[in-house]
């Protein structure tokens, strides 16, 4: 089994806007190996999100190549990107992105069903305790705060167990301290399942706990 995790190589990205076609993504070359911890960081516009969400399928690269696993992302079409995050990946916003009329352990546990996992609860709950919500399983997105909702979020991501964490600024919408515990967990996650952890900051003591930090600047590897 290879070690090359995510394998892009000239990746670029463009995107029409009303001024004509913007070069966000200039032709990245990058090898993450199993198990690394890379640290994306810059200043904003430089690209960091986007090449988190090329290395998800979440954008397509428009030049060059994106591999995941010795898959190549660009010739799948939306459905099969779509099993292949379910299967391999977990994915942490910003914003946490749950589904606001679900329960802390029916947004955890819908990955899982989704694939068709037959003790989809049993796990999702076991997640939720691993994160310190096992007090809020029963809970709504509204009822809970902004650092309870991102703990849920990491929760659904890691219930998977994928072998690929991408977190895009995990802590940009909590306090320091709500966003240090978070990070914390986070790391755990990604001790305990042995998952390769991608993750966009602009915080440089979060970098500093990385195995790598890789810096854009113009769509570029500074």
């Amino acid at each position: 089994m290879t070690d090359t995790v995510l394998d892009l190589d000239d990746a670029r990205l463009s995107l029409m806007g009303n001024a004509g076609t913007v070069d966000i993504l200039r032709g990245i070359t990058l090898s993450v190996t199993r198990g690394e911890t890379i640290g994306l960081t810059g200043p904003s516009g430089s690209g960091k999100s986007s090449l988190l969400m090329l290395m998800g399928g979440l954008e397509r690269a428009t030049g060059g190549r994106v591999a995941a696993l010795g898959r190549d992302l660009g010739p799948m079409d939306e459905d099969a990107l779509a099993r292949f995050r379910r299967d391999h990946m977990g994915v942490v916003f910003q914003s946490f992105h749950l589904i606001p009329t679900m329960t802390a352990i029916e947004n955890v546990a819908t990955p899982l069903e989704l694939a068709g996992v037959r003790d989809a609860f049993e796990r999702a709950e076991a997640e939720l305790e691993a994160v310190g919500l096992a007090h809020r399983t029963g809970h709504y997105p509204a009822q809970m705060s902004g650092g309870e909702q991102q703990r849920v979020a990491l929760a659904r991501a890691a219930v998977t167990r994928p072998e690929i964490l991408l977190a895009d600024e995990p802590t940009g919408n909590l306090d320091t301290t709500t966003g240090q515990a978070i990070m914390d967990l986070l790391f755990g996650l990604r001790d305990r399942h042995g998952a390769t952890l991608v993750l966009v900051t602009h915080a440089p003591e979060l970098a500093e706990r990385c195995d790598r930090v890789v810096s854009l600047a113009d769509g570029m590897i500074a």
